[in-house]
């Protein structure tokens, strides 16, 4: 198992190697990414459908929705609030701001295509026909308890959220095997479905689903449609993600590698290292 300092450092290598990706890339791993967190959305809405116990239902909701982040650290993708991470790196002065700034915004836009297209394929390929159309006003249901939130709920909700995504990151990098990675990122992940706070990329998934259904299947949903979805919603969950995300990362940069002696002495012993290999 690799300790929090260890994480710490191998954090900063790893933000290193994502900034240095060519856009394209970014994108097209943040596509990925979106697509697990959708296939997740509609896998823990259908899961907590037709259970009549409000608990219980969430709570197969909650433990079905991890598959995704289990298909992000595993798959290999790019998923705009674990990367709000990154800010380690730039810390530790190892990366430019512009290089992290681009990375979110290469791979939010990326999260953004792929969770928008499950929306769209689980909607118009029927899927919502499942229990007699019970999954369709399941799905309209999520999307607009979503943009009824107030925008600061929405935004506390965020920050809430990506506290426990990061966490979920972060633990799952202390195991050195698939399995320990798959145990260790389930539970925060569990926690923040089951506690009803909000991921911004999920909420993409969420509330275009609850759009295209209301669509299709002539759903009534008031308060429901794309500008409530963007002001109401995504905007105040991104920015709560943001500061949850980054509240995390500072923390862990400011107890394991600011200032820190044996951080600094790490970093000696493997320049001393170095520079005895260089001599041989």
């Amino acid at each position: 198992m690799h300790s929090p300092l260890e994480i710490a450092q191998s954090y900063i290598e790893i933000g290193i190697h994502k900034t240095k990706l060519p856009a394209f890339k970014m994108i097209l791993l943040g596509i990925f990414a979106g697509l697990f967190i959708g296939f997740a959305g509609i896998a823990s809405t259908v899961g907590g459908a037709t259970v009549e116990n409000p608990s219980l239902s969430r709570l197969i909701s909650a433990c079905l929705f991890p598959a995704g982040m289990a298909m992000v650290l595993v798959a290999g993708s790019e998923l705009f609030t674990g990367n709000n991470l990154i800010v380690i790196a730039f810390l530790d002065k190892k990366i430019k701001l512009s290089a992290m700034l681009k990375n979110w915004v290469c791979v939010y836009i990326g999260n953004f295509m792929g969770a928008g297209l499950v929306a769209l394929l689980v909607v118009y390929g029927h899927t919502p026909d499942l229990f007699s159309g019970n999954l369709a006003d399941s799905i309209v249901k999520a999307a607009t308890h979503r943009t009824n939130l107030t925008f600061l709920d929405s935004f506390i909700r965020g920050i809430l959220c990506n506290m426990l995504v990061c966490i979920a990151v972060w633990a799952a990098f202390a195991s050195k095997q698939v399995a320990g990675k798959l145990l260790m990122s389930f539970w925060p992940v569990m926690l923040f479905v089951l506690c009803g706070f909000e991921h911004s990329i999920a909420d993409i998934y969420f509330c275009l689903a609850g759009i295209f259904a209301s669509r299709e299947y002539g759903i009534a949903a008031e308060g429901l449609n794309t500008g409530t979805f963007l002001l109401k919603n995504l905007v105040p969950v991104t920015l709560g993600n943001l500061a949850g995300g980054l509240s995390i990362g500072i923390g862990y940069w400011v107890v394991y590698l600011r200032h820190t002696p044996w951080y600094k002495l790490s970093i000696e012993s493997e320049q001393e290292e170095m520079d005895i290999a260089e001599e041989y």
